[in-house]
């Protein structure tokens, strides 16, 4: 198994967020989320390079919004979702409400690792 290059810090979370190229319409849920991305875990993925709307619900339930690029996909069956890693890796390219909350959380799980 090839080793992890990248050099930005992921925490495991699991957040139910919502996502779409129109509008955030369908649901999955973050498996890990970092300052510069997310990755979602879903049965539906869109194309890598697709730019997503995304709702993230934080713990105590504000909503964050937040427009990121899909980096890379891998489509797996809904039946075999909780045994391989479907979903998408996601890039945030810019916060349209919610940033200071996404870099709180950020911070509470950095503290407990």
């Amino acid at each position: 198994m090839a080793s992890d290059k990248r050099n930005i810090r992921r925490h495991r979370k699991r957040l139910q967020i919502k996502f779409g190229v129109d509008e955030a319409g369908r649901f999955g849920f973050t498996e890990d989320i970092s300052d510069t991305g997310i990755f979602i875990k879903s049965a539906v993925v869109q194309n890598p390079n697709s730019v997503l709307k995304l709702e993230l619900t934080s713990p105590g339930g504000e909503v964050i919004h937040l427009v990121g690029r899909v980096m890379w996909a891998k489509k797996v069956p809904p039946n075999l979702l909780r045994r391989l890693k479907g979903g998408m890796g996601v890039r945030i390219l810019r916060f349209t409400s919610g940033e200071p909350l996404y870099r709180s959380l950020l911070s509470e799980l950095q503290e407990r690792t």
